[in-house]
């Protein structure tokens, strides 16, 4: 992951050796890195000094400063891995204070809310990308390093190696966004990586794709706070509309707990819409 790992301080380095024991991808490891060292800049000392009630004190100014749960819950893991494993603290869970998990629904674009926006991107590449990640659930950085040897156009699947959780799965391969995809290759003539970015071997970066979804967004007037990963939750969403079973929706994003895939129940309106009142089965004249 990094190059060269003697410019770390010995605690940083002893983090990597566990992470790399466990298996932790590269984005996960860089994450987990990233919050230990805003740790130390925000407490101007070393991880390893700090108090039970200064990582306190420090979880409880991130979330007065209004940081997202997922940041949060993100640090939480990274500091339960730093504390407990590498140091051997062993500090419990009412010092590394995970925060209630908010329950606001995600948001939800429609078919037609979708193609409107990726018609405003006028970048092959940038388009064939979104419809990639939205016509096979996929997150944004499964897409980007998708590799050409990952599209099975015989079978019509995708598959997606080391995702979330390490985890490699298959998932369904639309015949519209083949032919986008061969469109694509024609024109850019990617070598390995699918959608290669500026710096060699390296995939395209994520906030270039965010940035091109959220202009196109703002040209056709959608006010929703849609993002790149609002795609994902709308093919979930879309499959339960087109009476696709909870459990191949699962396997298709990879989700390890149907309790995640359910949520999708919540999401679609044609779903909820359709049960019938009990209110309705009365007989007016009984």
């Amino acid at each position: 992951m990094y190059q060269n790992t003697q410019a770390l301080s010995t605690h940083l380095q002893k983090m990597i050796f566990e992470m790399e024991l466990r298996g932790y991808s590269p984005q996960t490891q860089n994450h987990y890195l990233c919050h230990v060292k805003l740790l130390e800049k925000h407490t101007s000392k070393p991880a390893p000094q700090l108090t039970p009630h200064e990582l306190k004190q420090y979880l409880h100014y991130r979330i007065k400063s209004g940081i997202g749960y997922s940041s949060i819950n993100i640090s939480c893991n990274a500091f339960k891995l730093f504390f407990n494993k590498v140091l051997g603290y062993n500090w419990s869970d009412d010092v590394i204070i995970r925060p209630k998990r908010p329950k606001s629904l995600p948001y939800v674009l429609s078919q037609d809310e979708i193609l409107s926006i990726t018609d405003q991107v006028l970048n092959l590449k940038h388009k064939t990308i979104l419809l990639t990640a939205y016509s096979s659930g996929l997150r944004i950085s499964e897409t980007l390093n998708l590799r050409i040897s990952d599209i099975d156009s015989s079978a019509m699947l995708i598959r997606v190696n080391h995702g979330k959780g390490n985890k490699d799965r298959l998932t369904i391969l639309s015949h519209e966004n083949l032919e986008m995809l061969r469109l694509y290759w024609k024109r850019y003539r990617p070598t390995d990586l699918l959608f290669p970015g500026l710096l060699e071997g390296k995939p395209m970066a994520a906030r270039t794709i965010q940035r091109a979804f959220q202009v196109a967004k703002d040209k056709v007037g959608i006010t929703k706070p849609a993002t790149v990963h609002t795609l994902r939750h709308s093919f979930g969403t879309h499959l339960l509309e087109d009476n696709t079973d909870l459990r191949t929706i699962q396997v298709l994003m990879g989700h390890s707990d149907i309790s995640t895939t359910a949520l999708y129940l919540h999401l679609s309106t044609k779903h909820i819409s359709s049960v019938k009142s009990p209110l309705d089965r009365c007989d007016p004249n009984d």
